[in-house]
């Protein structure tokens, strides 16, 4: 497998606890899970994959110490880079907004040079809209612990089969 770092953010802990429960499905060492409060762009260099991880806040806002990472990581040339996105949201009460933070991540690294990897289509998510969601489809694997909880085991094992599907596997 390649070389792979995930990198998070998380307020409350939830997005952090994802992050360990998709190193854990992946056999990914501790070591390689980071939280962007305290991460460089020189970090995320030493990865073949980068899982980026963040929640949604208020009307669809990254989680806050996504602004500095992912500002720095826009600058660095991510080439040959395979990203893979997952992030938590509240369907339920801003589904206008729903894990909007995805969207946003996926907008800015644009430029980068990246392939994006584990796109998920929309079927069996309850929201109105989504700016992560492109031609479709999810660009990285929305969760909803607040209220749909009870579907987090199966999102994140199609989206892990679709990373290696779209070659985190090779």
């Amino acid at each position: 497998m390649k070389t792979t770092g995930i990198f998070f953010g998380s307020s409350t802990g939830t997005t952090e606890n994802i992050a360990h429960i998709v190193a854990d499905k992946l056999g990914i060492a501790t070591s390689d899970v980071h939280n962007v409060a305290n991460a460089s762009p020189a970090d995320a260099a030493r990865y073949n994959v980068l899982l980026l991880g963040s929640s949604t806040w208020g009307s669809g806002d990254l989680q806050d110490d996504w602004y500095d990472f992912l500002q720095a990581l826009q600058k660095t040339d991510l080439s040959g880079k395979l990203v893979g996105l997952f992030g938590c949201g509240d369907s339920a009460s801003f589904g206008d907004t729903f894990c909007d933070a995805l969207g946003t991540i996926y907008q800015e690294l644009q430029p980068t040079g990246c392939r994006f990897i584990g796109s998920m289509p929309t079927d069996g998510y309850s929201f109105d809209d989504s700016t992560a969601v492109v031609e479709g489809k999810f660009v990285g694997c929305p969760l909803d612990e607040m209220n749909e909880d009870d579907q987090t085991e199966a999102r994140l094992n199609a989206w892990i089969a679709q990373l290696k599907a779209d070659g985190l596997g090779d």
